[in-house]
Formats: C-alpha cells, structure tokens, sequence
C-alpha cells in the first residue's frame, strides 16, 4: 500500500505529464481512473499512453487525460479517443502492451485497432 506521502508524489509527477485542454481540436485520449479502472490496471495503461505519446511525437496534437467512472466496469481498463469529427472509440480491457498498436495503427495510422475495442468483445461474449 503507498502512504499518503507516495501518493501525492505520483500526483504532482503526473500533473505534469498529463494536460487537460478543454475546447481544443485536438486528439484526446481519456483513460478511466476510477476505483474499478485503477484496481483493473488503469494506472500503468495511462502510464504508457503518456509516454508512449510523448515518445512517438504525438504530443503537438494529442493529449492524454483522465476521467471517472466511465460505467463499465467489467470492461475496465477503458481508453476513449476522441479525435475532431469523428465518433468516440472505446477501447476496454487495454493492457500497456496494446498501446503502441492503438496509437501506431489508429492515431498514427487513422484505422481504429477493432478487435481492442467495446464492439468486439461484446461479439465475443454472444
């Protein structure tokens, strides 16, 4: 368990990493951090995509933040991209080795990266 100490570390060092900037045309990946998606996973998942934005010099046109409960619990950890004009993608049960793919083959690429996503595992569980 981290202390209190070790938490608002990680805070402050995230604050930093992660922008929100609201009302801008830009790329916005939006990672659930709440209690269901943190105890999924969601930490190291938002981890990735911020560095891994950074990394491949997406950070001029895409930002990565965080949000609440995003309602779907047994699908967590759950990553929305918003991209200007087009529909919302939910990717769920996103692990920090999917990343690159999402962000190489959807952001970089313009193809969603399908089989991570709600619609596919809905199909799975038919």
């Amino acid at each position: 368990m981290k202390t209190l100490a070790e938490l608002a570390e990680i805070r402050e060092k995230m604050k930093g990493k992660v922008a929100l900037r609201e009302g801008s045309n830009e790329t916005r990946i939006v990672v659930g951090m709440a209690t269901c998606g943190i105890a999924a996973g969601a930490r190291p998942v938002l981890g990735a995509f911020v560095e891994k934005v950074a990394q491949k010099g997406l950070g001029d046109r895409v930002t990565v933040t965080q949000t609440g409960c995003i309602g779907m619990c047994r699908l967590e950890p759950i990553a929305e991209v918003f991209e200007p004009g087009k529909e919302r993608v939910t990717y769920v049960m996103v692990t920090p080795e999917m990343v690159d793919r999402i962000l190489d083959e959807h952001l970089k690429g313009g193809k969603p990266v399908w089989e991570f996503t709600i619609g596919a595992q809905e199909k799975q569980g038919e």
